[in-house]
């Protein structure tokens, strides 16, 4: 999920581009602000950039394991009488 401080910093800024009359209303403004985005980050089923790194790892390591399985398989299939 979204850092909630990233978040903060986000809903201060579209609060700070209020116009001048509702900048009144900023407080306000900044909380509804945080929750329209932290609601649309939650429809987007987003994963922290630890959780993308530990998959990209157990990836990694099936996709040297399926080398390591084909270069069996060939070698078996040359060993192969016939």
């Amino acid at each position: 999920m979204l850092d909630p401080k990233t978040l903060d910093d986000l809903a201060r800024r579209l609060s700070d581009a209020l116009p001048q009359p509702l900048k009144q209303l900023q407080g306000d403004a900044e909380q509804q602000f945080r929750n329209l985005v932290q609601a649309a980050f939650a429809k987007l089923d987003l994963v922290t950039r630890e959780e993308f790194e530990v998959q990209a790892q157990v990836l990694a390591r099936t996709r040297a394991r399926l080398e390591a399985l084909e270069a069996q398989v060939a070698a078996l299939e040359t060993k192969k009488p016939g």
